[in-house]
């Protein structure tokens, strides 16, 4: 089964991920929002195109793309500043990481942990599709 659904005439995907990234953010737009930080939860997957041919290939950093990256990408938003709504960080996360050509698809979940007591978590889902020509 495809973490990601099917994408004609694109190369087969490797999807990489990172899973339950707690932050502390400026997040909200109501006014006891305002001036506090909230935990939330950042999910990503990503889709960086396979080497067709190479079976494993070579064990080298450079053949995909690293999460560390992508992490060090979301806590530096978060870091700059107060931000309305998890679509807006969402989507700026999702910009941020489809800037490298490399990653063709990326999905993204931001998620608000402490707002209702009988629920975990409330939130957004995106995906977007790299605007880049296949490389």
């Amino acid at each position: 089964m495809s973490v990601f659904p099917p994408w004609p005439d694109q190369p087969p995907l490797r999807c990489v991920f990172v899973r339950d990234l707690l932050l502390e953010a400026n997040i909200g737009v109501f006014a006891h929002e305002q001036g506090v930080t909230q935990r939330i939860c950042v999910n990503v997957a990503f889709g960086v195109a396979d080497m067709p041919g190479l079976d494993v290939g070579e064990d080298e950093l450079d053949r995909t793309v690293s999460y560390e990256d992508v992490v060090l990408l979301v806590r530096d938003l978060v870091r700059q500043g107060h931000v309305q709504l998890v679509e807006t960080l969402a989507e700026r996360i999702a910009a941020g990481m489809l800037a490298d050509a490399r990653i063709r698809v990326a999905r993204i979940r931001v998620e608000k942990l402490d707002i209702f007591a009988d629920a975990r978590a409330v939130g957004v889902e995106i995906e977007r599709r790299s605007p880049h020509p296949v490389p």
